[in-house]
């Protein structure tokens, strides 16, 4: 049996606007297996983002209790919350989110760096995740040199060169022409199947939620699935 790697109960996200209160996420639970690869999905203003911002420790839930690679995070400090997200979690996010003034390498290396690698050890790791994404002879690229297609690939280098146990995606192909969000989606199930990482995305593309293992569709704040 598989061992629950994210397991969310009774989850309540609301915003406030001076007097007006909306409340995004209602109360559900959820589980995510150790290696799965789970989409979720749903409508506009559903509470999907909301959703996998709670799960990755980007936000704070109203209320409800998380447990994320066998630690509740209802209760860490900002600082635990930073140190848990550099070791445990990785990012692909729709913007991309690079850096424009470094280089692809340069970009991976960052996180690295931030963990306490030296320098010869962060580009070893750096070229390797390029590597992985087909993207070694573009190492040198400013951000504004690649394509949207090829920022994606270095953002998925970037976010799993740690050897991440959770990947969280938000929206990765939103942005890109049917040709690279395929390819995109093709990199995610290689990590998955062949590497065995767990990936939680966000998606509303049904033919690339079909390709994870298990769909969860979300709708005015609950799991309708």
């Amino acid at each position: 049996m598989k061992e629950k790697i994210i397991e969310v109960k009774d989850i309540v996200k609301t915003f406030f606007d001076g007097p007006v209160e909306t409340s995004v996420l209602k109360g559900f639970d959820f589980d995510v297996d150790e290696g799965e690869f789970v989409a979720i999905m749903g409508r506009s203003g559903a509470g999907k983002s909301t959703f996998l911002y709670q799960m990755s420790l980007l936000d704070i839930p109203t209320s409800g209790s998380i447990k994320v690679c066998g630690r509740i995070i209802d209760h860490m400090t900002n600082d635990e919350k930073t140190h848990f997200r550099l070791i445990n979690l990785g990012y692909v996010f729709q913007d991309y989110s690079l850096l424009p003034e470094l280089s692809a390498c340069e970009n991976i290396m960052v996180p690295l760096l931030m963990q306490g690698d030296s320098v010869s050890v962060a580009e070893e790791k750096a070229m390797n995740s390029l590597r992985s994404v087909n993207m070694e002879d573009k190492r040198n690229n400013l951000p504004s040199a690649l394509s949207g297609g090829e920022q994606q690939r270095v953002s998925i280098a970037r976010a799993i060169t740690h050897k991440p146990k959770i990947l969280f995606a938000d929206e990765p192909t939103a942005n890109l022409d049917s040709f690279s969000s395929r390819h995109i989606m093709d990199i995610f199930k290689k990590l998955n199947k062949e590497d065995g990482l767990t990936i939680v995305m966000v998606t509303h593309e049904e033919e690339y939620g079909k390709m994870a293992d298990r769909i969860i569709k979300l709708s005015d704040g609950q799991i309708v699935n």
